[in-house]
């Protein structure tokens, strides 16, 4: 009984961690007006990143901002990142 209490209290430990590891910079709906495909392969050319920079939420754009600014978050995001940084970073 000992262990079954151990082994679900550190699966829902888990869950919930994972969960808050993820973050503005991996959800579809916040990167997609950043990329011309749906694979997020290919960024929009400036214009087009600049104008979806500020269509925007003011929230999401913090959010996003704090995360770049966060090397391990910004890691798998860094030429998103560093557009992030020379476009949006500028006028915010």
């Amino acid at each position: 009984m000992n262990i079954k209490n151990i082994f679900l209290g550190a699966m829902a430990l888990s869950m919930i961690s994972g969960v808050a590891l993820a973050g503005a910079l991996d959800e579809p709906d916040n990167m997609a007006p950043f990329f011309t495909d749906s694979s997020m392969k290919t960024m929009k050319p400036e214009a087009d990143f600049k104008a979806a920079w500020a269509a925007t939420p003011k929230d999401k754009q913090d959010k996003m901002m704090k995360e770049c600014q966060d090397a391990a978050m910004s890691k798998p995001h860094a030429e998103f990142c560093a557009t992030l940084m020379a476009y949006g970073g500028a006028n915010k």
